[in-house]
């Protein structure tokens, strides 16, 4: 926290603002709005909820196809089962580890030669490194496929100086309690396009119409953000520099400590901006001599907690039968990937004491 969150919750409490309405809420949405440079944004209740919304704006329904990264987090997915539609997975490519554009390209080739052109697209910006967005979008357009940015992860990260979350269609944000800022839980969708907010924020209202008494025409839900959580929300923001400051020098202390010991990091092209909301590592046995899970033990012994990478949505029970594009991409990197320990209030103390660790 930064500190100015209790003061703002103050204000919601004495003000008597602690439903799913008030000032606080529009003040969110308004500084979303003016941080990504966005024109419209609706505060909810979670990411997963957002691109619930999202998807039923575009006019994904039951049968329809969706495209989505495989390697992701399962959130990024699970809306498109809530609709009935059918997921369609591609794989990763190795410079970002998102969705590799020429596989994406060549899914889109062969639904709509089987008669299923994609009714969406999910494209996800994992760990806050951006995807190659130019070629995605460019491949998107030509074959007329609206992108839903699932930047949940990346929030402060852009591409070419332009905030993530604001190329597609619609972008989401999460603010669970464990993205770089949280709203203790929450999500925000946003987009240029004034209709997609609009009927959003109809939707998660339970579909109320304009009526004296309650008057449902539509099936809604109820995924509004609470004015509470927009009131950490404001404070949040304005430390949201700050910590991406703080987990980029995370970054750099286990790249320079870490890189020449088989340790390999994800890397910035010139023109792409990273949150680094967690630093992540694929790890080299022949020359650590331990592969990934022999050091996540490593570290577990001595309580510092890491992590797999996302296991991809192919590799699922859940989704056994789905279809998944692929090169295999995504296989290797959850074989022998690990997420570091990158909170923002880790000490240099405890930094070094987990990269002392790493190398013993």
């Amino acid at each position: 926290m930064g500190g100015k969150e209790i003061q703002y919750i103050k204000e919601a409490f004495d003000t008597n603002w602690i439903s799913p309405v008030g000032p606080h809420i529009d003040r969110f949405e308004k500084d979303i709005q003016d941080y990504a440079k966005v024109n419209h944004a609706v505060a909810l209740s979670s990411g997963t909820a957002a691109i619930h919304l999202a998807l039923i704006m575009l006019g994904v329904k039951q049968g329809d196809e969706v495209l989505c990264s495989s390697f992701t987090y399962i959130g990024s997915c699970n809306p498109i089962m809530y609709l009935k539609a059918i997921p369609i997975f591609i794989d990763s490519e190795w410079d970002s580890w998102n969705l590799d554009p020429d596989i994406l390209e060549e899914a889109i080739k062969d639904r709509i030669k089987k008669g299923k052109r994609p009714k969406a697209l999910i494209l996800v910006h994992l760990y806050g490194m951006p995807a190659k967005l130019n070629k995605i979008m460019s491949i998107a357009h030509r074959y007329g496929v609206p992108v839903i940015e699932d930047a949940a992860e990346a929030l402060g990260s852009s591409y070419e100086g332009k905030q993530l979350g604001t190329f597609g269609e619609i972008g989401i944000y999460s603010f669970n309690g464990n993205k770089i800022i949280t709203t203790s839980g929450g999500g925000v969708l946003v987009s240029n396009k004034k209709k997609y907010i609009e009927g959003a924020k109809f939707l998660s209202t339970q579909a109320r119409n304009p009526a004296p008494h309650y008057e449902h025409s539509e099936i809604g839900y109820n995924y509004r953000m609470s004015n509470i959580c927009a009131a950490i929300g404001i404070g949040q923001l304005e430390v949201l520099d700050s910590h991406i400051a703080c987990r980029r020098n995370i970054y750099i202390h286990y790249k320079k400590n870490l890189e020449r010991l088989g340790y390999s990091f994800v890397e910035e092209k010139s023109y792409v901006f990273s949150n680094r909301w967690l630093t992540t590592a694929l790890i080299d046995p022949e020359i650590t001599g331990r592969n990934r899970e022999d050091i996540r033990m490593h570290l577990e012994k001595v309580n510092i907690e890491s992590r797999p990478l996302w296991k991809p949505m192919h590799l699922q029970p859940i989704f056994k039968n789905a279809i998944f594009y692929n090169a295999s991409v995504c296989n290797k990197l959850f074989e022998s990937g690990l997420c570091l320990p990158s909170g923002s209030n880790l000490s240099n103390d405890q930094l070094n004491s987990i990269i002392t660790r790493l190398t013993l």
